[in-house]
């Protein structure tokens, strides 16, 4: 009787191997292009909001700075001038250039340009802390309801740290006696950074309040009136869970 030999059908394996690899390759390829596609999020957020944000401030410092027939800050005019002696400083009366009462500027305007020659920034302020209308256009945006430049009280201040031309992103790196200008229409006002607050957390209020005074971190801030400026910004870098905090204090005005 002759054996026979058993016959393996071995195409429903070779189906179903198949089928895992195309699965398997179709998965891989969606995987390569979620990847791509954040890549270029990332380059967007990082890189690109950065340059338009930063063209779009330095140009609205020039168009600002045409507008009042401004000569060039000392810090970057060839010959400067030598800086004027300090006229007043926090604790004491305010030179009369500071007592002027300017029109209010109108939501989301530039109206003055801050200058931090230390960080080699010169960046548009602008009325309101709206990320659309002025933060996330490279602007420093100011306080509503917080003093104007030169004026008793607190004159406060927020920038981003990261993206968006990111004007504050060394302000960690700024240390007592370092200089802050601050240029408008009718004057230029100098503040010396006092004191620093590394940490806190975002609903404190008291950082900006006309005597700044931290209602979180015991003893940081003031306990009388003075003319102040507050810079404020996010910490640590690339998140919001905190703020930093810069303070300084005004020494001189020179009217324009």
């Amino acid at each position: 009787m002759r054996e026979r030999v058993p016959v393996v059908v071995q195409g429903a394996h070779r189906t179903r191997r198949s089928t895992l690899a195309r699965v398997a390759w179709c998965g891989g390829e969606v995987a390569v292009t979620v990847g791509l596609v954040l890549l270029l999020l990332v380059v967007h957020q990082l890189w690109w909001t950065n340059r338009q944000a930063r063209d779009g401030a330095e140009r609205k410092v020039e168009a600002l700075e045409r507008e009042w027939g401004a000569q060039p800050s000392p810090e970057n005019a060839a010959d400067p001038e030598p800086e004027p002696e300090p006229t007043a400083s926090a604790s004491t009366s305010a030179p009369r250039a500071a007592e002027r009462n300017p029109t209010p500027p109108r939501w989301d305007q530039a109206y003055a340009v801050l200058s931090i020659p230390k960080l080699g920034v010169r960046v548009p302020v602008a009325e309101g802390v709206g990320k659309s209308g002025v933060l996330d256009k490279g602007y420093v945006g100011h306080y509503p309801r917080t003093a104007q430049p030169g004026r008793a009280g607190n004159f406060a201040v927020a920038g981003h740290r990261n993206t968006h031309g990111e004007p504050f992103r060394y302000v960690n790196r700024l240390r007592r006696g370092d200089r802050l200008e601050v240029r408008t229409r009718d004057a230029a006002y100098t503040y010396e950074v006092d004191r620093t607050l590394p940490q806190t957390l975002p609903g404190d209020g008291g950082v900006i309040d006309p005597v700044p005074r931290s209602a979180v971190r015991a003893g940081a801030g003031y306990a009388e009136r003075g003319y102040y400026i507050t810079l404020t910004t996010c910490t640590p870098e690339f998140s919001s869970k905190y703020r930093l905090v810069v303070w300084g204090k005004l020494t001189s005005v020179q009217a324009r």
